[in-house]
């Protein structure tokens, strides 16, 4: 019988969708993290429980052709690479391999081809966003990221998939802390200032945000680090301070102070230009954020003819990309300050036939089927979680040609997917994007055809 701390020789067959190797001994699904299909370890045994266990690698006995090498430690353990050791080549492979898996054993829809995963030529340094916590470790403050499962950091200076330029400034914002010996938090005794850097940067305009998240509105000599960091870096254009005083695991409070510059930076999409808040939603990887959207247009075949509905539709970035390709765009999204960023957006690009509303999209989708909206297009990209079922009967009741679907989870989509299918559309075109190489999340662009 396996039991706890067993080391036992196995050969990795497969990877799971969240890039862990998996085994199977004995009637039991193993998940090792960090090993790769091919693979013989000798594992350590981790947990047992009735049909799945976890390990980890305690030896590698014979290594995968396309494990990376070079890759440090560190990247695996805080899951910034969760996916980094597995040659790109192969990532690319993988993820769309799992949007085929997760069609097939969902849906049951395998004779649609699933394209090959649209990756990037340089798969490093894209995040044009960090958020990074600040501790005390070795009675030193450091940045870094958290141990996989701990609140153990791990200090870090290059972060393999931030934009280079961001991870210089949490650096010297880091030394500027250490030298006005600002506190940093403590996590168990709920004490100390700094909690969280965070960072945005224009991947065109190269302007750049700074939110200093802290515990209490006062930070001693915050004048003079303004000052430093300002002076280092003429490109930081927006200095923030927002207040979490919760013993909680999310990011920001409620209270936001502009301490310097703007409450804004700018950056282009597409050729629009767009006002980015310390809140935003915004892609984080704007190079294949573009090729994402152009994914979408290009499969909905877009018409001067077209009346789209942008559901979740943010800050507009997708609606308004193509928005002077067709007649009208009509988005709907649950953040109100969301909605009235698009509507600035437009008005800052002179697009003009597009109206965003406030409202849970299920109801407002309604209420325009009952006004007579008749959309040709209706564009979805919703979060993680996917649709509602009675979001997709209001999309189906309106009508439309063509449903387009972009996924940050195919596993959501599938299911969805499967009803619109019930529904009276088909599936018919799949498209995977890579949008976070070195990990194992994929987006996904689908379209759905209304069925003869």
């Amino acid at each position: 019988m396996i039991q706890k701390n067993d080391i036992i020789r196995i050969s990795i067959s497969d990877l799971s969708h969240d890039g862990m190797g998996m085994a199977k001994i004995d009637g039991l699904v193993f998940f090792v993290d960090s090993a790769l299909p091919g693979e013989v370890i000798d594992m350590r045994v981790l947990k047992v429980n009735k049909r799945l266990a976890y390990g980890k690698i305690e030896e590698l006995i014979e290594a995968s052709p396309y494990r990376v090498k070079t890759l440090e430690r560190v990247y695996l353990q805080s899951g910034i690479a969760d996916l980094g050791h597995l040659s790109y080549e192969q990532q690319l492979l993988f993820k769309r391999r799992q949007v085929k898996n997760v069609l097939y054993k969902t849906a049951h829809i395998q004779d649609v081809e699933v394209l090959e995963t649209l990756g990037m030529a340089h798969p490093f340094a894209y995040r044009n966003k960090a958020q990074v916590p600040v501790r005390r470790v070795n009675n030193q403050l450091e940045i870094g990221f958290f141990r996989k499962g701990s609140h153990d950091l791990m200090p870090l200076e290059d972060f393999l998939i931030q934009d280079k330029e961001i991870d210089r400034l949490l650096v010297f914002v880091r030394d500027i802390l250490r030298h006005y010996a600002v506190k940093p938090y403590d996590e168990k005794a709920g004490t100390g200032l700094i909690r969280q850097l965070v960072v945005r940067r224009g991947h065109y305009t190269g302007e750049m945000m700074l939110v200093l998240v802290t515990t209490r509105p006062k930070i001693f000599q915050i004048d003079r680090i303004i000052t430093d960091i300002v002076t280092a870096f003429p490109a930081v254009t927006s200095i923030i301070q927002n207040i979490n005083d919760q013993q909680t695991n999310v990011i920001y409070g409620r209270e936001f102070h502009t301490l310097y510059g703007k409450d804004t930076i700018e950056d282009e999409m597409l050729g629009n230009r767009y006002a980015i808040s310390a809140q935003s939603f915004y892609q984080v990887n704007t190079e294949m954020a573009e090729k994402l959207y152009q994914t979408a247009i290009a499969l909905s075949e877009l018409t001067k003819e077209d009346v789209v509905v942008d559901a979740y539709s943010g800050i507009g970035t997708i609606g308004l990309s193509f928005a002077r390709d067709v007649k009208a765009v009509y988005g709907v999204e649950v953040v109100a300050q969301a909605v009235k960023d698009a509507k600035e957006n437009a008005e800052r690009n002179g697009i003009t036939n597009v109206y965003y509303v406030h409202g849970d999209a299920e109801d407002v989708m309604k209420r325009w089927q009952k006004s007579g909206l008749k959309p040709s297009v209706i564009l979805v990209d919703p979060p993680r979680k996917g649709l509602t079922e009675y979001f997709i009967r209001a999309s189906v009741a309106m009508n439309p040609e063509k449903i387009t679907y972009i996924s940050c989870n195919p596993a959501t989509m599938a299911r969805d997917v499967k009803l619109y299918e019930i529904l009276g559309y088909t599936l018919t075109k799949v498209q995977p994007v890579d949008l976070f190489p070195q990990t194992h999340h994929v987006e996904v662009v689908a379209l759905l055809v209304k069925t003869d």
